[in-house]
């Protein structure tokens, strides 16, 4: 396979199991009209440059019985000497408690999505392991209240438009 087909190839893997990881080789082949053997072929290569980097399930907990928090961290940070951001950033994302790690443009540097059992929880990791590492100048953390739609996907029932039609 030519290395423009190959790409083309991967795109279309990569937009298809974004909204459905349950795809099977057979299906994307089908879908995307190739055969089972280069989609895999794509798939293991892509896998192996981390490209794919794993296969979560979008799980709406807000249905379940399961008492969860999620809160965002604004994170202001003193660079470290020789390798900016990513030092510290990595040793964030190293707890347990962090799901998610972003570095920022505007008022603040990092972004730190964590998810706890209860507010107290997450004010704890904040007090007691996030601000007092020597890197961190300042924590504002803001708590999810409710959560709409997640990775492009809605996690509430879709509403009928109310609005009234206004005709001239």
């Amino acid at each position: 396979m030519e290395d423009k087909n190959r790409e083309q190839l991967k795109e279309a893997i990569l937009r298809a199991i974004e909204k459905n990881a349950k795809l099977s080789t057979k299906d994307l082949a089908i879908m995307l009209g190739y055969t089972e053997e280069e989609v895999t072929v794509s798939i293991a290569e892509m896998e192996a440059d981390s490209v794919i980097c794993g296969y979560p399930t979008l799980i709406n907990w807000d249905k379940t019985s399961r008492e969860r928090v999620t809160a965002l961290i604004e994170v202001k940070v003193t660079p470290q000497r020789g390798q900016g951001f990513d030092k510290i950033a990595e040793r964030i994302y190293r707890f347990d408690e962090v799901e998610s790690v972003y570095l920022m443009s505007g008022g603040f540097d990092l972004t730190v999505i964590i998810d706890g059992k209860s507010m107290r929880e997450v004010a704890n990791f904040v007090s007691g392991k996030l601000a007092p590492m020597e890197a961190v100048l300042s924590c504002a953390t803001h708590f999810v209240l409710k959560k709409y739609k997640e990775h492009g996907i809605p996690l509430v029932s879709e509403v009928e438009d109310e609005r009234m039609l206004i005709t001239p």
